[in-house]
């Protein structure tokens, strides 16, 4: 966090701001550091951070950072590319100084000034990132550098990420702040600091989630502290949530309010207010709802043509976004009310979520904002005191006395479903009651459901010919929708078909003919897909093929570690549906078929497994249902055994046999 200082404080002595670097001396290494070619502490790691020390000093606006980095493989040497992200105009990075150290103790300083890129620019904000790399890197090098940045007249309480890709052993974090706020400080306030929404700063919070044993230190020098050893690498596990809400760091906050729980009140009352005056009613919005519904349609009704309406407008964050220069030569504004966006015929999904709920509660229906943590970003997390990580907002709409959530801002996305991101999402939302805390209810597999069926002609040989239907309702159709807008047909196709690869068994060609429903998220989406190539393995008399058709590539499982650190994240709750039936020609019997299979997780998943035979055509039949979307790492070894049955289930075969014989050569005389 971050904001100005009034003029009076912004004049610092000549003496203060002198003296605002942090000595922090490069440290002669050890003769253990320099022969070190692995760490028994992170065995098998590509490099460790042997010391890290980030200093923070509000009173004299500066940050300086430290490292020093031992490199182990060849993939740790990318830890010689520095990049430090900044804002450029208010902040300013500084002293830059680096050097490598052979592990033969030979010294490489790092020369020239780093390159300064620009990352982004909106308005006069500008987002830059310095960059320098560390020379004559080697297998076994130790990397040290540091630098400083300067803030000027801001200030700007520190966010410590504790936990880094690598391994750490030894790391130093020390705060500074201002005067009134420093421990044992009489009056925590300042007239001086202000936050974003001009109120007078009185208070500085801090959150953290640090190892058993480690604390956050009040000094008598009038600073805080944290000190750590031997810290792990953030986990790298499949299917895990978003890793940032589960790391160690510290923040900390100047705040107007006392606690986490006053400032969260405050901001909630602050939002809704927002919210209100965005969604406010005008003639504009009156006129539009009133020709698109009836006075005597029913609530359902009404809330189903009013979101058609707004999910048929522009939304640039699927297209390209108009630039200021182009509003104003269309002699058009950005948004600051519902009815801009309605006038405008375009937004970003924010306004068309607000535009959404402003002519919903111009029909009479009961309308609230809720704003949620998208889950492809993090957790909502109460001890975080930043409005900022809330991204998305969604409407709940009161129909016929039941509550209804629909994603408006989502484009292609059928009324009552939500983007999985917003799903079993933390946030703030409205209420009659007024505003508090929310979290979305979760998906169900029964709206995310995928059913495949494929119509197999086999010779006896393996080679096979065919087509696939695959319909599907909810995210997979949601997925694929969404794409239809950012790419064109023909990348489209090719996309498609690359998904395919992993779908249908090795030797067989996948690909799509056509959509239907594409344009339409109200109906069912289907895919004709044509197929053809080889399957299975035919020897002289027999021909084993896979027991599914479909996902029966090898490929790694994520269950394959014996134990799990973090959630598995499977996003959402989904069903899938299969029947593939395989033409047999004359000559060919069915020796043996995949056992008829059922695997339960009791509460958690199930799955089945049936073939049936009939003269000429043998069906083999997939149900894959999952009911739940995120398992606790204690739960992992119930997980890893149900997937390991169904993939045991998976690997059967279907054994043909053929009475045919091979052709006989002509005899000689």
């Amino acid at each position: 966090m971050r904001s100005s200082l009034v003029l009076s404080y912004a004049v610092l002595t000549l003496s203060l701001s002198t003296c605002a670097f942090s000595q922090t001396q490069f440290k002669q290494p050890t003769p253990d550091e320099l022969k070190m070619t692995a760490d028994s502490k992170a065995p098998g790691a590509d490099a460790v951070y042997l010391n890290v020390e980030e200093i923070s000093n509000d009173p004299l606006h500066y940050r300086t950072y430290y490292a020093r980095i031992k490199v182990l493989t060849e993939k740790g040497k990318d830890l010689a590319t520095v990049e430090v992200p900044y804002l450029r105009g208010d902040f300013k990075v500084a002293d830059v100084k680096g050097r490598t150290i052979h592990a033969d103790g030979q010294i490489i300083p790092l020369v020239g000034k780093p390159d300064d890129l620009l990352v982004s620019k909106k308005g006069d904000r500008e987002i830059g990132r310095k960059v320098f790399n560390l020379p004559s890197v080697e297998v076994g090098s130790i990397l040290e550098y540091r630098y400083q940045i300067d803030y000027g007249d801001y200030y700007s309480s520190p966010e410590w990420e504790v936990q880094k890709e690598y391994f750490v052993h030894s790391a130093h974090y020390q705060f500074t702040p201002f005067k009134s706020f420093m421990p044992g400080a009489h009056e925590a306030t300042s007239h001086y600091l202000v936050d974003e929404r001009g109120r007078t700063v009185n208070t500085l919070i801090w959150w953290a989630k640090l190892p058993d044993g480690v604390a956050i230190k009040a000094e008598a020098g009038g600073y805080y502290t944290v000190d750590v050893t031997d810290v792990p690498p953030i986990p790298d596990e499949e299917f895990m949530p978003p890793i940032n809400s589960f790391l160690n760091k510290v923040f900390f906050y100047y705040k107007s309010a006392g606690s986490a729980s006053d400032f969260w009140m405050s901001e909630a009352k602050e939002w809704s207010k927002d919210v209100d005056k965005f969604a406010e009613q005008s003639k504009t919005i009156r006129e539009a709802v009133a020709g698109l519904v009836a006075p005597t349609d029913k609530e359902e009704d009404k809330a189903r043509k009013i979101y058609l309406a707004v999910q048929a407008l522009e939304n640039t964050d699927y297209s390209r976004k108009k630039g200021e220069s182009e509003l104003k030569q269309l002699k058009q504004k950005e948004a600051k009310h519902a009815e801009d966006t309605w006038k405008l015929k375009s937004g970003d999904s924010e306004d068309i979520a607000m535009l959404y709920l402003a002519m919903a509660r111009s029909a009479g229906l009961g309308a609230y904002a809720i704003k949620v943590v998208s889950r492809s970003r993090g957790v909502f997390d109460v001890s975080y005191l930043n409005l900022n990580q809330l991204n998305d907002t969604l409407v709940l709409l009161a129909i016929d006395g039941k509550p209804v959530l629909v994603d408006p801002g989502e484009k292609m996305c059928s009324f009552g479903t939500v983007n999985w991101r917003h799903s079993g999402a933390g946030g703030l939302r409205q209420s009659a009651e007024g505003p508090g805390y929310s979290v979305t209810p979760p998906q169900t597999y029964a709206g995310n459901t995928i059913r495949r069926e494929a119509s197999i002609k086999l010779d006896a040989h393996g080679q096979v010919t065919g087509s696939i239907r695959i319909m599907s309702t909810g995210q997979e159709s949601l997925k694929w929708r969404q794409r239809a807008l950012e790419i064109d047909e023909t990348d489209l196709k090719k996309e498609y078909d690359k998904s395919l690869e992993q779908l249908v068994p090795d030797g067989v060609e996948a690909h799509l003919d056509h959509f239907l429903g594409l344009a339409d998220p109200e109906v069912l989406l289907m895919s004709v897909v044509n197929v053809k190539g080889t399957l299975g393995t035919a020897t002289s008399k027999r021909l084993l093929l896979p027991a599914t058709f479909f996902e029966s590539r090898p490929r790694t499982s994520f269950v394959s570690a014996d134990k799990r650190l973090e959630p598995v994240d499977m996003r959402y709750a989904d069903r899938i549906d299969e029947d593939v039936t395989y033409q047999i020609p004359e000559g060919i019997a069915v020796e043996g078929a995949p056992k008829d299979t059922q695997v339960p997780w009791q509460g958690h998943a199930i799955y089945g497994l049936k073939t049936t035979t009939q003269p000429g055509t043998v069906t083999v039949s997939r149900q894959f249902v999952r009911a739940f979307t995120l398992a606790k790492p204690d739960e992992y070894q119930d997980l890893r055994g149900f997937y390991q049955k169904v993939t045991a289930a998976d690997q059967q075969s279907l054994v043909l046999t053929t009475s045919a014989q091979p052709a006989q050569g002509a005899k000689g005389n």
